[in-house]
């Protein structure tokens, strides 16, 4: 069901704007586990026709928590599907040329479908060096799709594999039954891994989309004209209910760790819970849109449990699909 463009043509909203209830939030992980159920099958015909299941590759670089957090819930998850997996863990101080000849023997692997380099990757190793692993990773294992084969099959919407979030997100709409040809669509955020995707998969679909950035003049009044409003820049509560036209959807990406606890109550006054749960670990998890945005939205995609758990869905996707091509080859 689409929702209405205008609040008067919407039933959430009494006469003159007056909003009747609070934005539907969107369940990322009941859909995760819809797009997980859905590969059993496929799962199963490449484990039939390989003799093996899918199999991802990971490899990190260093001791950052937050990393060693995303790539244990990506482990647990496509174990959890029956999918094969290999860890690769290298200290903090290892060089970009130790990096990329992991990279290289994942490359050269029979059993091995997907690849992935968990990012941010140590400062040390420079500026270029994300993009250095992204060129190097072969493109029909480049399950993450940040190579820059991936970017041009995607600019060009031939076959390839788009990057995991943007991707999941279009499904999660595709099964919320939120209507994207005709929408006018809003992205705040430009990055290659986000942003750049996230447009091209919109326009792809027929919706009519900008693309906002931290330039960008009068950021709330664009945003206001969004029928699907999607931030991704990464700042903690910045899309307030002012950069919101009533009804729209609204799809927050930002993941940013809150510590400062005047900041914490700002966020959070409206969700209780959640304050004591910072009150007792000292910091909480966060997005980039401020929870006084249920308010004015039609729907809205929760942080935690909206958009991270389609990123590792999609990821498992994209590898069964590496392992498809395979077969098929």
């Amino acid at each position: 069901m689409r929702l209405a463009e205008t609040p008067c043509e919407n039933p959430r909203f009494f006469a003159h704007g007056i909003k009747q209830m609070p934005a539907r939030i969107i369940d990322g992980k009941a859909i995760a586990q819809q797009i997980r159920d859905d590969l059993a099958a496929r799962i199963a015909a490449v484990r039939e026709g390989l003799g093996r299941s899918p199999h991802l590759a990971i490899a990190i670089v260093g001791d950052d928590p937050a990393s060693h957090v995303y790539v244990r819930n990506k482990l647990r998850t496509a174990e959890d599907s029956g999918m094969g997996v290999t860890l690769e863990t290298l200290p903090g101080d290892s060089t970009l040329d130790e990096t990329l000849a992991v990279v290289e023997r994942f490359n050269m692997s029979a059993q091995i479908d997907g690849i992935l380099v968990q990012s941010p990757l140590p400062a040390g190793m420079g500026r270029n060096a994300a993009q250095r692993v992204f060129d190097t990773i072969d493109p029909g294992k480049d399950v993450d799709g940040f190579s820059p084969i991936s970017a041009g099959h995607l600019s060009q919407k031939r076959s390839g594999f788009a990057p995991c979030t943007p991707a999941g997100i279009i499904e999660m709409l595709d099964r919320e039954r939120l209507a994207i040809e005709g929408a006018r669509a809003v992205v705040i955020g430009r990055s290659d891994i986000v942003g750049k995707p996230m447009a091209m998969l919109l326009m792809h679909r027929n919706a009519t989309v900008t693309v906002c950035h931290s330039r960008t003049r009068d950021l709330p009044g664009v945003a206001r004209e969004a029928d699907i409003l999607v931030a991704a820049i990464g700042r903690a509560g910045l899309v307030t209910q002012d950069f919101v036209k009533p009804g729209a959807v609204v799809i927050d990406v930002g993941m940013n760790r809150v510590t400062d606890a005047d900041e914490a109550r700002q966020l959070l006054a409206s969700q209780p819970k959640r304050l004591k749960l910072f009150e007792r670990r000292g910091s909480v998890l966060v997005g980039d849109v401020h929870p006084n945005v249920a308010e004015t939205a039609g729907a809205l995609t929760p942080v935690p449990g909206g958009v991270g758990p389609l990123t590792i869905a999609m990821l498992m996707a994209n590898t069964v699909r590496a392992a498809e091509l395979r077969l098929s080859g």
